[in-house]
């Protein structure tokens, strides 16, 4: 299970998004957020898989990688659509028993809600994790929050932390599987019983995971200092971010589709398929 949680995890390419800029990526990761929740009708929510469909083939990703990285989400998609489908209401009821009544409006809800969330995982893996590298990501975040530093935020130190965030959840899932495996070989029964066995189950899980992860901070912490860390103060880049004309391209094609979706919304009325927002 715990294999199939791609976040933060970089998957090696050549493609074009593997060699674009990542401050460029952050920003067309924004657009596409907006595009993707404010689509409103068919035709903007066609607009975003379509978008989400040419990420795909521009980052060379295997749609089997891609899959995986939305499997963890599946629980979460079916609760959204349940959620939808029994408790939006409208005219007349498609299916209704006693107090359960379902409408076509709850249905299109519901359906519309699970694309707008597969295609987020989806240009989320794509523009940022799997084909930006920690290093890459901490640059960019830096470069972009660099205005802060007029008010004395440590931009610096900011941008390490959320990108040792990021490149430690695959290794923390890593070694609860691990643990899980061990524990099992032991004789531990963490499948079956009541949901407070269960949960009870989780305490020997939990506290080796929690001592293996102060442990690598404590590692980390120790490497930084006997290489001298202390913020990024003074410090040089080995590899400057310079965006190229295509990067530049690539932003005001993302700014164009936005601009398309919200134009959608607001002068194609396909009255079939509108949701209310």
């Amino acid at each position: 299970m715990f294999k199939d949680i791609t976040l933060g995890q970089y998957y090696p390419g050549s493609s074009f998004l593997h060699k674009a800029d990542p401050r460029i990526k952050i920003i067309c990761l924004v657009l596409f957020l907006v595009m993707a929740l404010t689509a409103g009708n068919l035709a903007s929510i066609a607009a975003v898989i379509l978008t989400t469909v040419i990420l795909t083939a521009v980052s060379r990703i295997p749609v089997s990688v891609l899959v995986r990285s939305l499997r963890p989400i599946v629980i979460i998609l079916l609760f959204t659509a349940v959620i939808n489908v029994f408790l939006t209401t409208g005219k007349t009821p498609l299916w209704e028993w006693r107090f359960i009544h379902i409408y076509p409006e709850g249905i299109r809800t519901a359906v519309f809600m699970m694309i707008r969330l597969v295609c987020l995982v989806s240009g989320c893996s794509l523009l940022l994790s799997y084909t930006t590298s920690p290093l890459q990501l901490t640059d960019a975040l830096e470069s972009l929050l660099s205005p802060l530093k007029v008010f004395r935020l440590p931009v610096h130190e900011f941008s390490m932390m959320m990108t040792i965030a990021l490149r430690f959840i695959p290794t923390l899932m890593e070694e609860t599987d691990k643990i899980i495996s061990a524990q099992k070989a032991r004789g531990a029964d963490l499948d079956s019983g009541r949901l407070t066995q269960k949960v009870k189950a989780l305490v020997p899980i939990l506290i080796p995971l929690f001592v293996s992860a102060f442990r690598r901070a404590d590692e980390l912490a120790d490497a930084m200092e006997c290489r001298c860390y202390n913020g990024g103060k003074g410090r040089t880049k080995l590899n400057v971010l310079r965006a190229r004309p295509s990067d530049f391209v690539f932003l005001f094609l993302m700014a164009a589709v936005l601009a398309a979706v919200i134009c959608l919304n607001i002068f194609v009325q396909v009255t079939v398929w509108n949701i209310t927002l």
